[in-house]
């Protein structure tokens, strides 16, 4: 088999999402001829909370990497694992390709710093490399427009930094085209030289598999016959608050409607340790919303724990953002959970198509920052088309062959595609 190294600075039992994306590929690559080495830094350098039942879904036979990091404690002078474990990554993966046969290295970003490792190990070895942007590197976000400011100067170094690490690059990929496609326009030689893919995060059913063997429980919320849960999982993206803001508006002009219904954010929080980071209790608040229809749980909980809320409840609560690039990840736990999507999403986010296409929900789209009154206005007819959709909805109303696209294997195929061509 051909060997690949993959750098993912956080990896199980670190709990961030962005570890799925190299922990399902590094599951995946066997099946199609290339055994993955996975360089991470060890669980003792990480700052969040640790998810050791993680470990249980990586194959046995997953080859890891441990290296050291400067450490946060008892000082925290650097909090970015990509800056502080920067050349002890590196001097693993050059001691790897110098004593084994590599033949590719691929890079997971963030950290968007460890791309710089690519170009690095390039020059030293002349290994060929990829970068797999599992989120921008350059783009505005809330607090980038003002000069000077840690967001500003971020957006900067981005700007600086980025032409370097993918200038050598042999193949860039991401989780939609939006993710990388910035990085061309910026970058024009990189058209002729590069191979690009896009391939979603994807869903793994082996996942949904082992938790059922579990028989584990739902702890945040108690099921009530006559109420209907939600649940969204995962963290709020900076610009998701005005669209979340759009849909109290409209609820609380009619809360008698959603006396039986309940949506719990979980994980949702400003910090992943912090339980008490409220992240949207204030704009619940706000609308009279709070702990009638709305229910937060700010603090990070286990990857196969909020899989067993999302089946315990009634359905999944999707919530994009105003920038058209977000695919949520969330979209392909939710439909393999065989629950029904209600989604607010930018109507240029792949994810629509998706959720339509495999009959797993209802989308209300938005065009951006600019069209956010269509949420507010569109938002009863859509629920009501929701909850008739949610009536009729089981596991055979499924598009399962649309749906098995954007499994976990076929993005690893995608891939694997694109390292054959290069």
């Amino acid at each position: 088999m051909k060997k690949i190294i993959i750098i993912s600075p956080h990896f199980p039992p670190s709990n961030l999402a962005a570890v799925h994306r190299s922990r399902l590929f590094a599951q995946h690559l066997p099946e199609f001829g290339w055994e993955p080495i996975i360089v991470t830094v060890h669980e003792r350098y990480y700052e969040e909370a640790l998810d050791y039942n993680l470990e249980s879904l990586l194959p046995q036979s997953l080859r890891i990497i441990k290296t050291k990091a400067i450490s946060t404690k008892p000082l925290r002078l650097i909090g970015d694992i990509g800056v502080r474990a920067f050349y002890q990554l590196y001097k693993a993966v050059v001691k790897l390709i110098e004593t084994e046969q590599i033949d590719f290295l691929y890079i997971t970003i963030p950290s968007h710093f460890t791309a710089l490792i690519g170009r690095l190990a390039h020059f030293k070895t002349g290994i060929k490399y990829g970068i797999d942007y599992i989120d921008p590197w350059v783009h505005q976000w809330p607090g980038t427009e003002k000069k000077f400011s840690k967001h500003w100067w971020s957006m900067k170094i981005g700007e600086w930094l980025e032409p370097i690490a993918v200038k050598k690059a042999s193949l860039i990929t991401g989780v939609a085209l939006s993710y990388y496609e910035g990085v061309l326009e910026r970058n024009t030689a990189l058209k002729t030289q590069v191979i690009t893919a896009s391939m979603p995060y994807g869903g793994e059913e082996n996942d949904v598999k082992i938790l059922k063997k579990t028989k584990s429980k739902p702890y945040l919320f108690e099921k009530k016959n006559e109420i209907l849960d939600f649940v969204y999982g995962g963290a709020m993206l900076p610009k998701a608050f005005k669209p979340l803001e759009m849909v109290m508006k409209a609820i609380s002009k009619a809360p008698n409607s959603f006396s039986n219904i309940r949506i719990h954010f979980i994980g949702s929080g400003k910090s992943p340790n912090d339980s008490h980071g409220f992240n949207i209790k204030k704009l619940a608040i706000k609308y009279n919303l709070w702990q009638t229809v709305f229910f937060e749980y700010p603090k990070r909980i286990p990857y196969l724990d909020v899989l067993t809320h999302l089946i315990a409840a009634d359905g999944a609560f999707i919530l994009g953002s105003t920038e058209p690039h977000y695919t949520p990840s969330k979209v392909y736990q939710a439909a393999l959970s065989q629950k029904p999507i209600f989604a607010i999403l930018h109507s240029d986010s792949t994810a629509c198509q998706i959720i339509e296409q495999s009959r797993v929900g209802i989308v209300l789209a938005f065009n951006g920052e600019n069209d956010l009154l269509a949420i507010s206005n569109s938002f009863d007819n859509k629920w009501n088309s929701f909850l008739s959709f949610r009536s009729g909805f089981n596991a055979h109303t499924i598009n399962a062959e649309y749906l098995e696209q954007y499994s976990a294997k076929a993005a690893t195929k995608i891939l694997a595609d694109a390292l054959k061509k290069i």
